[in-house]
């Protein structure tokens, strides 16, 4: 099992460590709702060091990219990110990922943890126009510092404003003390905030001087528990749950990064697919009844029949209600369709709602 550069320190404040994607990560501190009130109203820190991060770069990087994802990254200029997916050759997901664009010809990726090895061979074999590839993922540490109190919190930092950097845009620049630095306005959140990415020598540095910063606003270390909880009142795809080698982007409610205005690994049929209409859509539900929805959890209609399968659920910490997402046959997925989730012998009633569940 892999540890990040500051699980020593997530050891000393007493996080419950578990294994997640080969690593050795915190996942809860003092509470998952704790926790998830903390990133919800003030500003919260989570090391995601396991995320994997690829450099390409030459003159045919762009190309590469165009290749192997699904969302059209010719609009990206310097400075902006992109949300994407790696589609297989079988109508699935290989993994979803972001697309940074660092400079002309040169792009960093940004992958699951536990799709490391395998989007690197996936894009590996796709790459045969001699674009430069190096797997930083070991060098390289990243902190999600995310709440409505990040950028206040963590402007003395920073000689960059980073009220200015917009959603989905980057600054390269100094950070704690330490220069070149990705700060990155993205997060899995929905509560806004910042991504720093660092090397591994300089991420405890920055790690303390985030917390001697964030202690007025009340910062506090988050686990992987409240970063789940808070990403799916968001309705975010999570890989291997939401989403995975099977599941169509289309099916999983992602065409709007599925870009049929270039070709694209397995484009024709997903093209084809759209044209035709999808089987079975990714739907949000809230329970009508006080009830935990969980992953695989048979999802039926009145009469029984079975319609679909939950892929996420929790107890919602924002909203005391039981939510979750699930793929359901397309009869069944209009909103404020009436389904039922099989939670041992009884099956709760839950309604198909609009993501996402948690609102400003």
């Amino acid at each position: 099992m892999k540890n990040t550069a500051l699980t020593h320190i997530h050891e000393n404040l007493g996080a419950k460590m578990l294994p997640f994607a080969g690593y050795n990560m915190p996942i809860l501190y003092e509470g998952v709702n704790a926790e998830h009130e903390t990133v919800r109203n003030a500003v919260g820190v989570f090391d995601v060091s396991h995320m994997g991060e690829f450099l390409l770069t030459g003159p045919n990087a762009l190309a590469l990219i165009q290749k192997v994802t699904s969302n059209d990254a010719s609009t990206l200029t310097i400075g902006k990110a992109q949300y994407s997916c790696l589609p297989n050759n079988d109508g699935g997901i290989v993994d979803d990922l972001l697309v940074y664009k660092m400079k002309e010809e040169q792009y960093l990726l940004v992958v699951n943890a536990s799709n490391i090895d395998k989007d690197w061979d996936w894009i590996s074999a796709h790459n045969d126009l001699d674009v430069e590839m190096k797997n930083l993922s070991d060098d390289y540490s990243l902190l999600a510092i995310q709440g409505p109190k990040a950028v206040e919190a963590m402007q003395s930092l920073t000689s960059k404003d980073l009220s200015a950097i917009p959603y989905y845009h980057f600054e390269v620049g100094d950070f704690a003390g330490i220069e070149n630095v990705i700060i990155s306005a993205t997060g899995y959140t929905g509560s806004g905030g910042f991504e720093i990415y660092c090397k591994n020598a300089e991420v405890e540095q920055i790690w303390n001087k985030v917390f001697e910063a964030g202690a007025a606003f009340g910062i506090k270390p988050i686990g992987l528990a409240a970063r789940d909880t808070l990403r799916l009142e968001m309705g975010f795809c999570l890989y291997g749950n939401d989403i995975n080698d099977t599941t169509s982007p289309l099916e999983a409610g992602l065409g709007w990064i599925t870009k049929f205005t270039k070709e694209f690994t397995n484009s024709e049929n997903l093209k084809k697919q759209k044209e035709a209409g999808v089987s079975k859509k990714l739907v949000a539900f809230e329970m009508q009844e006080r009830a935990v929805p969980r992953h695989d959890y048979e999802i039926v209609d009145a009469s029984g029949n079975v319609i679909g399968i939950v892929t996420s659920g929790t107890m919602s910490p924002s909203l005391n209600k039981g939510i979750g997402m699930g793929y359901v046959t397309v009869e069944n997925s209009a909103l404020d369709s009436e389904i039922f989730i099989k939670i041992r012998k009884n099956e709760i009633p839950a309604k198909v709602v609009k993501l996402p569940f948690y609102k400003k």
